[in-house]
């Protein structure tokens, strides 16, 4: 009797873990007008903007708790308070373009209550002084006919 006991209280203690609650992600709260953004060919030294526009798409208003970046070369601003539902607002990200060379970075939108945050992209390239002047010289000539 004691191992028939046994074994239906562990048989019932595995079923109730796998009976959890699904993992909430932001995905089913907020929707991003984009993921990923592609700023292209940027100078060295001049910061570079880009603002995520998202909606909520959920019933109820919403608390962007953290934005985090992959680097401190890439600064986020979120809205402070909560957005309502059915309105729409913006995570922006700043990169700092201290570096020449490409870039891939990420951030993390973390919204209260909700377990897996969205993953924000923006990329490009920075090119020194010189080769973005040669970059935009080869944007402005015209191929002759």
């Amino acid at each position: 009797m004691k191992k028939l006991f046994l074994f239906a209280s562990a048989g019932l203690l595995s079923v109730s873990l796998f009976a959890q609650t699904p993992v909430k992600k932001a995905e089913d709260v907020i929707k991003f007008k984009e993921l990923a953004f592609d700023f292209g060919k940027i100078k060295q030294g001049t910061p570079a903007t880009h603002d995520f526009a998202f909606t909520n798409i959920s019933n109820f208003p919403v608390i962007i708790e953290s934005a985090q970046t992959s680097c401190g070369c890439t600064t986020p601003h979120k809205p402070e308070g909560a957005v309502a539902a059915g309105k729409i607002d913006t995570v922006s990200a700043q990169y700092n373009a201290a570096n020449a060379g490409p870039f891939n970075k990420s951030i993390y939108v973390k919204l209260a209550g909700i377990d897996l945050p969205v993953t924000l992209k923006i990329t490009g390239e920075v090119l020194d002084t010189d080769a973005y002047a040669k970059y935009q010289a080869s944007k402005t000539t015209t191929p002759s006919r």
